[in-house]
């Protein structure tokens, strides 16, 4: 596996919980299911912590902007919780202050820093000569491998019969190299069998184009991928690749996610007895400053402050939720315009808003388990975990109907009685409001309809090991098979539109 993220090493958003959380579920499967070790590459960015015992070798890689075309790397390996985690360290590529990028914006050598990484993890596969079957790249990070694989290994016996499965967790993200810095990737225009355009390479794209199999981490997301509303400027070649493209729901590792477990709760409780829920309740409200003893329903929201969450949405609406007798709880970390109007009237309505802005992964357990409702309107969601944390934690979502929400979450108001959350379709204040209101008044009539809702929503099985694990385990095999049957991807498509500058941010 190659990823630019992996929890709790390094981590900006899900892709690090998935990353970890599905290597730990392939160690764990029965006995000849996955031969071998699963081995996860990773940068060493400043961040991570190195334990002392931990194994180096010191290994030759090739480097276009070296001076004399090579440079040295370090590979760290530590023994993680059912894989071996592979720590590409190079200082000059990884020691910095963040892993994409400052203040001004992205790292302007990003492709040569994850292209060194990806060289690093084939060159360190091909100098121990122990033949990897598939490698798992995750998003435009590791792109790159599946290029240098077909550019500079295709006959090494160690590394060129390695199937490929790209998977992709943010589309909006493409890792576009302008056409002078492709000489960092040791390519240059015009170079056999490498698809750039005029002005340059998008490195997501051509991985796709060269992985045997590539997949997205739902098959709701994986049907929205194919339109060109929601391809981000891929939908085509991502058409093109026919059924060799599809969705894996993402999962939730049960033991990590578990209010009967939790060590940052303030009781512990279950779907058998939910009783403690409420001391969470309680426990939450004092934590942020509201009022423990206030019996009104009580709305939360954790992400990413950016328009693909939804945060603007709940902005909009918060005056009426207030109207509605409900407090809010929000959690986010970045574009803090995003809620310039919703921090106002926090400080104005400090009895009914509680609005936090940094990550704090703490808080964030005691809100699954101290909220009555989780808020998660997102424009847009590949997969989402969060719904899946709420539901386990009895607290159902409202979400809007999209990607991996629509396939996590049955929406009670046209399933009534089978419902594990609310849905609603159009990105508008309106439509969240409404969808908030209809979960207000289950949830103040109570009962067996609202205790009914929430015991479905907390047996919901989204176990990594037993459900999502397996599928990528058959799309490996799938993977294997056509590279050593030698079919080839593919043809890029000739009527795709050319990618937007606005998609190609890295």
């Amino acid at each position: 596996m190659i990823a630019a993220e992996c929890e709790p090493w390094a981590k900006t958003g899900g892709l690090a919980d998935v990353v970890d959380a599905l290597a730990r579920a392939l160690g764990r499967q029965p006995a000849g299911v996955v031969d071998g070790p699963v081995d996860v590459f990773l940068p060493r960015y400043r961040s991570v912590d190195v334990p002392r015992d931990a194994m180096t070798t010191a290994i030759r890689v090739p480097d276009a902007m070296s001076v004399d075309g090579s440079t040295e790397v370090t590979i760290v390996d530590v023994a993680a919780d059912g894989y071996r985690l592979r720590l590409v360290d190079h200082p000059a590529a990884f020691d910095r202050p963040e892993f994409y990028g400052d203040a001004s914006g992205d790292y302007p050598d990003n492709a040569w820093r994850f292209g060194l990484f990806c060289r690093a993890a084939l060159e360190t596969t091909r100098v121990e000569g122990r033949p990897a079957e598939v490698l798992s790249l995750h998003d435009w990070h590791a792109a790159a491998a599946a290029i240098f694989r077909d550019r500079w290994y295709r006959d090494d016996p160690v590394v060129g019969g390695t199937a490929a499965l790209m998977t992709i967790h943010n589309l909006a993200f493409h890792g576009w190299v302008p056409r002078d810095r492709l000489r960092e990737l040791g390519l240059a225009p015009g170079d056999a069998g490498i698809a750039t355009d005029a002005d340059g390479l998008d490195l997501l794209r051509t991985g796709i184009e060269r992985a045997e199999l590539v997949n997205t981490v739902s098959p709701g997301f994986a049907a929205e991928a194919l339109t060109p509303d929601y391809g981000m400027g891929l939908d085509g070649v991502l058409r093109a690749k026919g059924d060799r493209f599809f969705g894996i729901l993402n999962g939730l590792d049960d033991a990590v996610w578990n209010p009967a477990t939790d060590p940052a709760l303030a009781r512990h409780y279950s779907a058998d007895d939910r009783s403690g829920k409420a001391d969470c309740r309680r426990n939450l409200l004092a934590t942020v400053g509201l009022d423990p003893d206030d019996s009104g329903p009580v709305l939360g929201m954790i992400g990413r402050l950016d328009p693909q969450k939804g945060f603007d949405l709940l902005t909009s609406a918060a005056k009426g939720l207030l109207s509605r007798g409900a407090r809010l709880v929000v959690l986010g970390s970045g574009d803090a315009k995003l809620v310039n109007e919703l921090r106002i009237l926090a400080e104005l309505r400090p009895d009914a808003i509680a609005l936090i802005e940094r990550f704090d992964r703490t808080l964030a357990r005691k809100i699954y388990a101290g909220i009555d409702l989780f808020v998660m309107p997102s424009r847009f969601e590949p997969s989402g975990q969060g719904q899946m944390i709420a539901l386990r934690y009895g607290s159902p979502p409202i979400v809007r109907r999209t990607g991996g929400l629509r396939d996590t979450v049955v929406d009670e108001l046209t399933a009534p009685g089978r419902g594990t959350g609310f849905a609603f379709d159009d990105a508008t204040p309106d439509a969240l409001f409404a969808a908030c209101d209809a979960a207000i008044s289950a949830y103040e009539t109570g009962g067996p309809g609202w205790d009914g809702l929430v015991s479905r929503g907390m047996a919901v099985d989204f176990d990594w090991t037993t459900g999502s694990a397996p599928r990528y385990v058959e799309a490996f095999e799938r993977a294997v098979a056509i590279r050593r049957r030698g079919e080839a991807a593919p043809a890029r498509p000739r009527s795709s539109h050319k990618t937007s500058r606005s998609s190609r941010r890295t």
